[in-house]
């Protein structure tokens, strides 16, 4: 039997989760290896001839030789430009796409990572910086603000049909638990995170290649810090 023509390799992190999303919207079939941080294998002489930068996630197109795409926003695009699903059609439409998909990569990815970083690794090691907390929660807030206004009136982010830009947007902003970050007041972002929690193709795509509810406020949080911090 062929193999699929998309091989992923990625971790349950944020960026990892986002190409699993779209495969599993897309019923599109791949095969997929686990990188084990804990094991450093996104350093590893191997990874590193796919993805210079050494992060996850990559993906090796087999049917289109072997091609590597790394950078997560950058592998969304090449998904839904091959498989022709989750990307609006026209230049105008697509520009907001390319824009809305910026600010996920640009803005919420970085500031509420950086919350993350300071409130659940370098805190649990030692290293409490009360400035840098408070600067990164609070542009997150403000990030999802904006998020919030441009949902006023549309299910989705870009309208009435959910995208990659939904997709990419989705497990960061979706673990504001995690990044001790007050949604309160924010109805619409509520809502679209209330309407793609019902979604099952990508709530199956958030366990793999393994769950870590307490990205999502649920489960055991002390425990999973202590995971989390220690493969850093």
């Amino acid at each position: 039997m062929a193999s699929p023509d998309i091989h992923l390799y990625t971790a349950s992190t944020m960026n990892g989760w986002k190409p699993v999303i779209f495969l599993e919207e897309a019923g599109v079939e791949y095969d997929l290896t686990y990188i084990d941080f804990g094991k450093k294998e996104q350093k590893s002489d191997w990874y590193m001839r796919l993805n210079p930068n050494g992060r996850i996630p990559t993906i090796v197109d087999r049917s289109n030789d072997d091609f590597a795409v790394f950078e997560s926003g950058a592998i969304l695009w090449y998904l839904a430009e091959k498989y022709q699903q989750f990307l609006p059609v026209g230049e105008k439409a697509r520009s907001e796409a390319l824009q809305w998909l910026m600010f996920q990569m640009a803005g919420i990815g970085p500031m509420m990572g950086q919350a993350m970083y300071f409130q659940r690794i370098a805190a649990p090691k030692g290293i409490q910086d009360d400035y840098a907390i408070d600067r990164y929660v609070t542009e997150s807030r403000r990030l999802l603000e904006v998020l919030d206004k441009q949902l006023a009136d549309k299910p989705y982010i870009l309208g009435d049909e959910f995208t990659i830009v939904d997709i990419a947007t989705y497990p960061w902003v979706r673990s504001y638990p995690w990044a001790k970050v007050s949604v309160d007041g924010l109805d619409n972002f509520q809502a679209w995170c209330d309407r793609i929690d019902a979604r099952p193709a990508t709530q199956k795509a958030v366990t793999i290649p393994k769950p870590f509810p307490a990205f999502f406020g649920q489960g055991d949080e002390a425990a999973s810090q202590a995971e989390n911090a220690s493969r850093f």
